[in-house]
């Protein structure tokens, strides 16, 4: 079982930053695959970028592609988003997920992660 906590949400001007952590508890965090999602206002969670479970293999939906980045630190179990040049709309909720690697590709849809966190709300004003 893992729990996961994001921070690092907040209000910010189009073209600024944000940088979100996720930090989890539990054993297997080094072993799972963990992903950002998002949720604006009246639409569907979407992916927005994943890394496998060494850091090696990463991929991004291509709205945020060359924007943000994403990153591991397994010695402190935390997974984070660098937000660069950021959007009004790139606002929503951020979620942390994650999922045990397999043997499989990387995941990019909601149902296949089986730990989320509470989200962070990500503000971006034009």
């Amino acid at each position: 079982q893992v729990q996961l906590v994001e921070s690092g949400g907040g209000l910010v001007q189009a073209g600024g930053s944000l940088r979100l952590s996720c930090a989890a508890s539990g054993r297997t965090f080094s072993r799972c695959d963990m992903g950002w999602f998002r949720q604006a206002p009246g639409k569907e969670r979407e992916f927005v970028a994943v890394i496998n479970w060494s850091g090696r293999s990463t991929y991004y939906t291509d709205s945020v592609k060359g924007r943000f980045t994403i990153s591991r630190d397994n010695a402190k179990s935390t997974v984070y988003l660098q937000m660069n040049s950021l959007k009004p709309e790139d606002t929503a909720v951020y979620y942390c997920a994650g999922v045990r690697s397999g043997l499989g590709p990387l995941r990019f849809r909601p149902h296949e992660y089986e730990y989320w966190g509470q989200g962070t709300q990500v503000t971006v004003s034009s």
